[in-house]
């Protein structure tokens, strides 16, 4: 383990769309602001900036409900064309009361709308948009790297993060939602604590962390800094662990006790 890190935000980024090359505008980040990227250093991007880029905008105009979105609507006081598209986006619906509705993902997260939101989505007039999850945020990642190490021949991590509300404590926090490059998961059963005792269960959710840390300096409003560069953890040095896809930290319905 690291005894500091440097993170850092890019204030300045530009908004952005559909097709956009986030290599190319990371690269261009990082010169803008004289940062020398080196080998271990981890990018960090807000998921909207992927979604925006992959084209996972949705008019809610262009949305036909059926008959369980609209039984569900009623129940959840949403707007019917919503819960048509998150039930599009779902594998199963957990839980429903008056403004919460709780499914989990296609991806297997457990969380809210299945992550469909508005915010910081900019609109024409009478557009009514919203923002659909990355299809495969662990092989975007894992494009991203390899784009990010043509243009600078540096051997990145990357990481996607998103904010997830917990089910027993108040606000939200970053969590990774894909990565490449590095251990999402630690699995540290084995290793021996500070008095030798072998730990039995201990795995440490490192993207996960490292997701909240770079939430910290991204925030949640009109901060605009939707990229972070972390450095200081070198997931490349001897003795340290596998790399993991963000998709190793989803827990299986198996060992789910509270569903």
């Amino acid at each position: 383990m690291v005894r500091e890190l440097n993170i850092r935000a890019f204030d300045n980024f530009p908004l952005v769309k559909a097709g956009d090359d986030l290599a190319g505008l990371v690269t261009d980040a990082m010169k803008a602001e004289k940062v020398e990227p080196a080998d271990g250093d981890v990018l960090v991007l807000a998921q909207k900036i992927v979604s925006k880029a992959t084209g996972r905008l949705v008019d809610l105009r262009t949305v036909t409900p059926g008959a369980r979105a609209l039984e569900i609507a009623e129940s959840v006081k949403k707007d019917p064309r919503l819960v048509e598209l998150i039930l599009s986006e779902s594998r199963a619906v957990l839980r429903q009361v008056p403004d919460v509705l709780i499914t989990e993902h296609h991806n297997g997260w457990i969380m809210a709308n299945a992550g469909i939101d508005a915010s910081n989505i900019s609109v024409d007039a009478g557009d009514d948009l919203v923002l659909l999850l990355p299809r495969d945020p662990d092989g975007f990642c894992d494009e991203l790297r390899r784009s990010l190490r043509t243009k600078t021949q540096v051997d990145f991590g990357v990481l996607i993060n998103d904010s997830f509300g917990r089910p027993w404590r108040l606000g939200t926090t970053g969590v990774a939602l894909g990565a490449a490059g590095l251990p999402s998961l630690w699995d540290r059963r084995g290793d021996t604590d500070l008095f030798g005792r072998e730990m039995l269960v201990s795995q440490q959710a490192i993207a996960d962390e490292i997701a909240a840390a770079a939430s910290l300096l991204q925030g949640q409003g009109k901060e605009g800094r939707p990229v972070v560069l972390i450095r200081g953890f070198d997931f490349n040095a001897a003795g340290a662990p596998p790399e993991r896809p963000a998709s190793h930290l989803i827990r299986s319905k198996a060992e789910d006790l509270f569903r």
